[in-house]
């Protein structure tokens, strides 16, 4: 199928499907007249992208790390143990992350609370 018809099943667009290939998440063969030929099984390839990109994963740490995975797009499973590690780092960064993000919640709660309640409460 050409990337047009993989743009339309899987309801990624062209561009992102270009940038999956340059970041070698997909590797289409390419025909005489250059176009792209993708197979059938790149339709879950792609779905299961989408899925590891939700997660939160880097395309560079999926490039790692595709091969590792069978089953559906909604819940790949993991085959490869030594992938176990690059999640594990990869969920300490998000954690680390997320922890950054509820200190800078707290703190804007706290600037958003010390505020006038009224507009005539505020001094010209």
């Amino acid at each position: 199928m050409r990337i047009g018809e993989l743009a339309r099943r899987t309801g990624v667009s062209i561009r992102s499907l270009r940038y999956y290939e340059e970041q070698n998440l997909l590797a289409p063969q390419r025909r005489p007249s250059g176009y792209r030929e993708y197979e059938e099984g790149d339709v879950l390839v792609v779905r299961r992208i989408r899925t590891l990109i939700a997660a939160g994963l880097t395309t560079e740490l999926i490039a790692q790390v595709l091969h590792c995975f069978r089953g559906d797009a909604e819940t790949p499973e993991p085959t490869c143990a030594e992938m176990v590690t690059e999640l594990a780092t990869a969920r300490e960064s998000m954690a680390a992350k997320i922890e950054d993000l509820r200190s800078s919640q707290s703190l804007l709660d706290m600037i958003i609370d010390a505020a006038p309640k009224e507009a005539d409460e505020v001094a010209v």
